[in-house]
């Protein structure tokens, strides 16, 4: 079993060597072939870093592109294409990895043939909404999905995050990715469905965790459900498996649990960031593209 590590980076120089360190240290190390990096050339010296780690690392490989030429789709789907190790693990340059075995409990299920697709449960280590969505969406409980809970989870069937992922690469080029598709945001979740409407199976792996945070301003979130709003009316097939429900339940959750921690900074902004989030997604989505 062979291992591609697939990292876009992006004004990076402040995360890659702190990162790069928590991945030598894995227990599964040894089964990495590559760390593919993909640096979007920006105003930091992200380039450089790369290139001083990979006098240390022959494992590492890195090309530069222009900004015009990023993808969240396709800059993922040709690193993936372009290996050729057994399993590509995703992440994102912003997770922090704490535990010696994340990795190795992120690809065993793979490994195991359990299934062909797993992500990490993701932490957030601050005191904001994103606390309580994270809580909702990554829960302590391992768990594998396939067609066969479509009924009972609806459009939560498809939710996988490559913030920290792993895919069967067979499986991925059997696929076709994400289709060539020059997609800004949800990849994901496209890849998700193809991978569980061809009858094949996501496990959610709890017990490989990662810490990802973020601070986002209302203009952040309006732009971010505005960008998935476009996704859902471009891929309206999704709108078939309960989008609305699934975004509700979650604002129930949220609203829940800041209370039961009496948390009065996020029960404040409760109202305008849902209300953010709510406007962008309807206009993102009825917007004339």
């Amino acid at each position: 079993m062979t291992i591609d590590i697939i990292c876009p980076l992006y004004n990076a120089e402040n995360y890659v060597v702190k990162q790069l360190k928590q991945i030598e240290m894995q227990s599964y190390y040894n089964y990495v072939k590559n760390i593919r990096y993909v640096i979007t050339k920006g105003q930091d010296n992200t380039a450089d870093t790369i290139r001083k780690q990979q006098k240390e690392n022959n494992k590492i490989i890195y090309k530069e592109i222009e900004p015009k030429d990023f993808s969240h789709s396709l800059t993922r789907e040709k690193e993936a294409f372009e290996s050729n190790a057994d399993i590509v693990v995703f992440i994102t340059q912003d997770v922090i990895i704490e535990e010696k075995d994340w990795l190795e409990k992120l690809v065993n299920p793979i490994e195991n043939n359990e299934c062909e697709a797993c992500y990490s449960r993701q932490i957030c280590d601050n005191n904001t909404i994103e606390k309580y969505t994270r809580e909702c969406n990554y829960p302590a409980e391992s768990k594998i999905v396939s067609k066969e809970d479509i009924n009972k989870l609806g459009l939560k069937t498809f939710f996988f995050s490559d913030a920290s992922a792993a895919i069967k690469r067979e499986t991925f080029v059997e696929l076709g990715g994400y289709d060539k598709k020059k997609l800004p945001i949800s990849e994901d979740m496209y890849i998700a469905y193809k991978i569980i409407m061809n009858g094949y199976k996501i496990k959610y792996c709890a017990d490989s965790e990662v810490i990802h945070s973020h601070e986002f301003t209302l203009k952040q979130y309006y732009n971010r459900y505005k960008a998935t709003g476009k996704f859902f009316k471009e891929n309206d097939y999704l709108n078939n498996y309960k989008v609305n429900k699934a975004g509700g339940n979650m604002a129930i959750y949220v609203l829940k649990r800041a209370w039961q921690d009496r948390n009065w900074k996020v029960l404040v902004r409760y109202m305008p960031n849902m209300a953010a989030r709510f406007i962008g997604m309807k206009i993102g989505n009825y917007k004339r593209n």
